[in-house]
């Protein structure tokens, strides 16, 4: 059975930015609880008062600090560096059964050259290769026969080193969605491998989503 609690917990879990603006504590109860009263009305079918919405949102608070748990704390504490590479471009191609060679191309050719970022991922039905703007003839050439279906250029990846352990974290990619979210940073892509999380942003937001980053790490 649904009740106003259980209608506030599910309007705000919804709504990241809602999440965050009354874990800062900058969101006015009453007007908060004015705003909710019609959507929990008809949640619940029945006219509801505005006093027990805000009951319900100050009740709400004490999850929101769990967030900020021992385990999270320390994950927070014990990520490496933050690295910055630019000058990159997102190709995505059509997936096929010569893709894989095209690809084995390209890995012989950067295989001796660490300055070169490059991340393959490969989807059910396209895959995508993010590459140093340098490699994008080699790009054109090995994949000359696949079928392109994108290119994106002018991308930074911010690399975000993660302690160990951090798949048993709870909130800990939450934690850093949300604060991009709230900050209006758009992301291109997101690549992650066991201890490495990766987020690929157009260059004129590069600036913006490390200092975002930098200041959730603080």
């Amino acid at each position: 059975m649904k009740t106003i609690a259980s209608c506030v917990q599910e309007i705000i879990v919804a709504s990241p930015f809602l999440e965050e603006g009354l874990s800062r504590q900058i969101i006015n109860f009453s007007a908060l609880a004015k705003d909710l009263n019609e959507p929990i009305s008809k949640m619940l079918r029945k006219p509801v008062k505005e006093g027990a919405i805000m009951m319900a949102l100050r009740r709400y608070e004490q999850p929101l600090k769990l967030e900020n748990s021992k385990n999270l704390k320390q994950a927070f504490n014990q990520l490496g560096d933050i690295t910055v590479r630019s000058n990159l471009s997102d190709f995505t191609f059509q997936n096929s059964k010569t893709l894989i060679d095209s690809h084995a191309q390209i890995l012989d050719k950067i295989s001796s050259n660490h300055q070169i970022f490059y991340a393959f991922t490969r989807g059910m039905f396209e895959s995508n290769i993010i590459i140093s703007t340098s490699e994008r003839d080699s790009i054109l050439r090995a994949f000359k026969d696949e079928t392109q279906i994108g290119l994106q250029e002018k991308l930074s990846a911010i690399s975000i080193y993660l302690p160990k352990g951090n798949s048993k974290i709870v909130g800990l990619y939450y934690q850093i969605f949300k604060r991009l979210a709230w900050e209006n940073i758009t992301l291109y892509e997101v690549v992650s491998t066991t201890n490495e999380f990766t987020i690929v942003v157009e260059d004129y937001l590069v600036d913006k989503a490390f200092s975002a980053i930098k200041r959730l790490i603080e």
